[in-house]
């Protein structure tokens, strides 16, 4: 463990001095959003099944990723072990305590959520919006895949999974320089590495320079809507799901 724990020191302070804190944490994030996000949320405050990275005590003791390096890769619980590069680490742990520093400078503190809380909207105006503006039927139907969604989701985790939809995978094409073109499920993908698996399970990367891609993301339109949504869109849309039982 102490090997590890000077290894990982090491690591993230090349890697700040090659990119620089900000490069570094806008790494992680993007690494984070990929493939933490739908257990802890996307700013790290916790998810549907991830607890709240900020409130983590790990996470508290943890000096240049000697805690959060351990667990990123041989899992914990039901947390599954990520296969990472020393860089990848690096900037998931900047990121990680970026996001515990900003959540500690907030004032206020958090409340528990009721069911109740969350049908506080106007259902017609939540159905507009579902058909309408917020373009869901584009890719959702009450008759479909969301009927009975109340029913599998309470309340809170309806909600959690409207914000951060787990488990809908993002294909990646990409194309080479020769012009072979490879598709596959995305396993990773910054500014710098493009990775994938393809339809043999095969791990494929790419200097992210060097090569086209383009992203098939179904759970990119939820992630635009973050920036979009009213206080009462969101209540009325909320109001409106919690109808499809």
């Amino acid at each position: 463990m102490r090997t590890f724990a000077l290894a990982a020191a090491a690591s993230l302070a090349a890697c700040s001095l090659l990119f620089g804190q900000a490069d570094l944490i806008k790494a992680g994030e993007s690494s984070f959003v990929q493939q933490c996000a739908f257990c802890h949320g996307r700013d790290t405050g916790g998810g549907e099944d991830g607890p709240d990275l900020t409130r983590s005590k790990l996470v508290a003791e943890d000096v240049k990723g000697d805690k959060i390096g351990i667990v990123v890769r041989n899992g914990k619980n039901n947390m599954p072990r990520f296969n990472v590069t020393d860089q990848e680490l690096a900037a998931l742990v900047a990121f990680i305590h970026e996001q515990k520093h900003l959540a500690e400078t907030q004032t206020g503190g958090r409340k528990g959520v009721d069911a109740s809380d969350l049908t506080t909207g106007n259902i017609d105006k939540g159905k507009a919006y579902f058909n309408g503006a917020g373009k869901c039927n584009t890719c959702h139907s009450p008759a479909g895949d969301l009927a009975g969604v109340a029913k599998r989701n309470d309340g809170l985790k309806l909600f959690q999974r409207l914000m951060y939809p787990r488990g809908a995978k993002a294909r990646l094409t990409v194309t080479t320089p020769s012009g072979e073109t490879v598709t596959g499920d995305r396993a990773f993908m910054d500014e710098f590495t493009v990775a994938l698996r393809d339809s043999a399970g095969r791990y494929r990367s790419w200097p992210a320079a060097r090569v086209k891609v383009k992203v098939d993301d179904p759970a990119e339109a939820h992630v635009e809507l973050l920036a979009k949504y009213t206080d009462d869109d969101i209540h009325n849309l909320m109001t409106y799901l919690l109808t499809l039982k």
